[in-house]
């Protein structure tokens, strides 16, 4: 019979089920396409090679951060899901029925809820994680033959945890409904909220509130040396400032506005306001929590969109494209489909001790580098350089170690010689290629294949061979690709999981402002002005953490100035899909309030 009650009970409170259901199966979903990019072995080992090192370090980050900001999630869901269902267990109780019949129900139902939310967002995580797989595997210009998009450990430690949780969770659950009296569990939503009338206290928290995020912001735009000190100063002092601005600052605000009869005599903005003033006071912990996610959330996008820039870093590091020391057919195959730009071409001759090159060569075709100079702060510049011919033969500089590393000479000294004087040493005759293409992103898919053809056939030569640019460059692919694809996914995370717990803190305290807007519809207020009140005062609640969330990006983004050429750079399209994802949260929170508090 209480099995009957409670699936009627849910039936009842589908749309608030649906709500919650979707933000659970969005958070095991990306959790459990995380894990299997994290730690897919064949795809690891055998097909990224050095960039899955990275790869694997950036996306267990992203696992841990995930890990947290889902657990401080599930808190708030299940508190959402207590609160709509204690009025239920207060009835059956009231009713006859056993605490301990009750407990078992509250836990079956708790734990029922995070398991099925689990097992749907793991199988959607298969279509998500086939989707970003391929993406990432284009992004990283990979040719993948051991990737596998169902990963039985990954689906057991995505089970493991969200079962855990929630298991801990209905505890928590039982624990708290069992013990609690009956007329608490039926009357709990109407308790009044104490305020504090210490107006002196509130301006005093107000001013703390504003300095302390004036140090922080501060803080962050201090040279990247200091990163150390920036971080915890930057973090106690933000936290503890939006803390203090939630807690005073904005209840001040509308007190100012409430004293303002000219604007809060229309209309039922005196209704309204005072809703707001309640609210705030009320939610303070939990706006605090949001306008941190929100940032974090538009940080990780804007960033992770953002680490794109450093592959066009890679390209200009590195003067030469591809390095040749071999003629062999699979060789020349692969460099007749480059569209090539320069070629420079030296002879040499090795023998025990000395490495001689042929001098007109370099005399003719100088040998280039890249110079780069760090400016403050600021990324790097780069600009090509010619080598002097006397700098390549003394000893321990800069253009001697270059030519030594590119031509695999080790200690021997380089030494340079005339034509004739080169075909008469005797020794091992060699050349090396340097070439340059017109598109190095076209045609670094065969720049790789050429390297490691020549480093397949020439062992020698590997070490080399895996420091030029086409290495350098996958070794950078797989580093931006996995923070790109971190940050976007981690702020989807972020974004639904935030706007889904202002959802729910809303929508669970509309039982108890149903009778409020009851009451003035019976006196005679219009529809259409209850609903415009509803927007307004919802929309004030999603508001102030967004735009605090945005100061906080805007002035966090300066902590990246010296890993990042343009930290900066398009931020509004990060910032407008943001946005947009923002008020479709918030639109559809409006919907389903009006739909508790208004009778049609």
């Amino acid at each position: 019979m209480i099995w009957k009650l409670s699936l009627t009970g849910i039936k009842s409170r589908l749309k608030d089920y649906t709500v919650l259901f979707s933000g659970l199966v969005v958070a095991s979903m990306i959790f459990y396409m995380f894990l299997t990019l994290a730690i897919n072995p064949g795809f690891m080992s055998h097909d990224v090679n050095a960039p899955g090192q990275y790869l694997s370090f950036i996306f267990g980050f992203g696992i841990v951060l995930l890990a947290i900001i889902t657990f401080v999630y599930l808190v708030y869901a299940n508190s959402f899901l207590l609160r709509m269902r204690q009025h239920d267990y207060g009835m059956f109780m009231m009713l006859g029925a056993k605490s301990s019949r009750i407990g078992l129900l509250i836990f079956c139902e708790t734990l029922l809820t995070g398991m099925l939310a689990a097992i749907l967002g793991i199988v959607i995580g298969f279509g998500l994680t086939a989707i970003v797989s391929k993406v990432l595997i284009a992004s990283l210009g990979l040719k993948i033959t051991h990737f596998q998009i169902v990963l039985p450990s990954a689906i057991i430690w995505t089970l493991i945890f969200f079962i855990a949780i929630f298991f801990l969770a209905a505890l928590r659950n039982v624990h708290k409904l069992v013990r609690s009296k009956v007329i608490d569990l039926l009357h709990e939503s109407q308790k009044p909220i104490k305020l504090s009338r210490k107006n002196g206290l509130r301006v005093f928290e107000a001013i703390l509130g504003i300095v302390l995020l004036a140090v922080g912001y501060y803080v962050m735009g201090l040279p990247a040396s200091a990163i150390f000190a920036i971080i915890p100063i930057a973090l106690v002092t933000i936290v503890a400032g939006i803390y203090f601005t939630f807690d005073s600052l904005f209840t001040l605000i509308i007190n100012f506005l409430l004293k303002r009869k000219n604007f809060a005599y229309r209309g039922i903005r005196m209704f309204t306001l005072g809703q707001l003033k309640f609210r705030i006071r009320d939610y303070t912990r939990i706006l605090s929590v949001i306008s941190l996610l929100f940032a974090l959330a538009l940080g990780a996008i804007t960033v992770g969109l953002n680490f794109n820039s450093l592959k066009d870093q890679a390209v200009k590091s590195t003067y030469y494209d591809a390095t040749i020391v071999e003629n062999s057919p699979a060789v020349q195959k692969n460099v007749d489909k480059l569209d090539i730009k320069t070629r420079s071409t030296y002879h040499y001759v090795e023998t025990k001790k000395d490495v001689y090159f042929d001098r007109s060569e370099f005399e003719k075709t100088p040998l280039k580098d890249i110079q780069f100079k760090q400016n403050g702060n600021n990324f790097p510049t780069y600009k090509p350089i010619a080598f002097k011919i006397s700098e390549l033969t003394r000893k321990n500089s800069y253009a001697n170690s270059v030519l030594g590393m590119q031509a695999n000479t080790g200690n021997k000294a380089i030494k340079l010689v005339s034509s004739d004087q080169l075909k008469k040493i005797q020794g091992q005759k060699k050349f090396i290629t340097f070439i340059t293409v017109k598109n190095f992103v076209k045609d670094y898919p065969t720049l790789t294949k050429l390297e490691k053809v020549q480093m397949a056939s020439n062992p020698a030569m590997a070490q080399a061979l895996s420091q030029t640019k086409p290495f350098s460059y996958q070794m950078m692919l797989g580093f931006t690709s996995g923070f790109e694809f971190m940050g976007f996914f981690l702020g989807i995370a972020f974004l639904t999981m935030l706007a889904s717990t202002l959802m729910f803190k809303v929508l669970s305290g509309a039982a108890s402002d149903k009778m409020r807007y009851e009451m003035l519809y019976k006196i005679g207020t219009r529809r259409k002005i209850l609903k415009q009140s509803i927007r307004h005062e919802i929309g004030v609640l999603f508001l102030l953490p967004g735009v605090l969330g945005v100061i906080d990006v805007l002035f966090g983004l300066r902590l990246f100035t010296a890993l990042l050429p343009h930290p900066y750079m398009g931020f509004w399209v990060p910032f407008l899909i943001f946005i947009v994802l923002y008020f479709i949260y918030y639109a559809v929170t409006v919907k389903l309030y009006e739909n508790l508090v208004l009778k049609k």
